[in-house]
């Protein structure tokens, strides 16, 4: 799961207080830290298993082409971080900020974005049940209603980013958020369902129509995963 995400020196820590200007780098401080580096994590299912929603070909890419770009980023990113900071290079460790954020952001968001997907033949679609369907009602009126919210707020983003269902923990209600680009989400809210809105996402198989990706990915949600996220926010 998300607490697993890194795999990675001390360095990194340092790195998030080095780059503490950039609030979206704050996103890393919520994964653990051990040895190693950070590493691509593995699906639970094959590639093919969320067609005809999602094709194989796609699922390919984006884990192994476009995931592994981030992980890669930010494994450099934290490298040249260390040595500044072996150097006590505060402004050259500084300066590494915005790829820490961009690769380390698209590392959490697309390891979130697995654990939000299951085939449609195990627990992948339908809606919610339980208390995450009663926070739905709460704060949305339908599920329907969240669907459009998403749907619209997904619509509207303009080059690439993120749509997420999250909880503000300050307000004790669901929101949709939109972040741009990598940018993760951060600071009162806590990601509890994303929905990855770069072309790499579709477009070898949706090609300009990304209205019909973003309806036909709710056949793939695994909302079991989005209810423990809701628990444990």
């Amino acid at each position: 799961m998300a607490t697993a995400l890194f795999r990675t020196a001390p360095a990194a820590r340092a790195a998030l207080r080095a780059s503490a200007m950039k609030p979206g780098v704050a996103a890393l401080a919520s994964t653990s830290f051990t040895r190693g580096k950070a590493t691509l994590p593995d699906l639970s299912y094959d590639y093919g298993a969320l067609e005809p929603y999602i094709s194989g070909q796609i699922m390919e890419l984006h884990h192994k082409g476009h995931h592994q770009t981030y992980v890669n980023g930010l494994n450099s990113a934290l490298e040249t971080i260390a040595e500044a900071k072996a150097t006590n290079n505060e402004i050259a460790a500084a300066a590494v900020a915005p790829l820490l954020n961009f690769h380390g952001g698209g590392h959490t968001n697309h390891t979130l974005f697995w654990e939000n997907l299951a085939p449609a033949n195990r627990g992948g679609g339908g809606e919610p049940d339980g208390a995450l369907k009663a926070a739905v009602d709460r704060d949305f009126g339908s599920f329907a209603t969240l669907k459009k919210q998403v749907n619209a707020a997904l619509a509207g983003i303009q080059g690439s980013g993120w749509v997420w269902l999250a909880k503000d923990k300050t307000a004790g209600t669901l929101q949709v958020v939109t972040r741009a680009n990598q940018d993760p989400v951060t600071g009162t809210h806590v990601p509890l369902l994303g929905i990855d809105a770069w072309e790499h996402a579709y477009y070898l198989q949706y090609q300009n129509r990304k209205a019909e990706y973003f309806n036909n990915i709710w056949n793939v949600v695994n909302w079991a995963t989005v209810s423990k996220r809701l628990e444990a926010a």
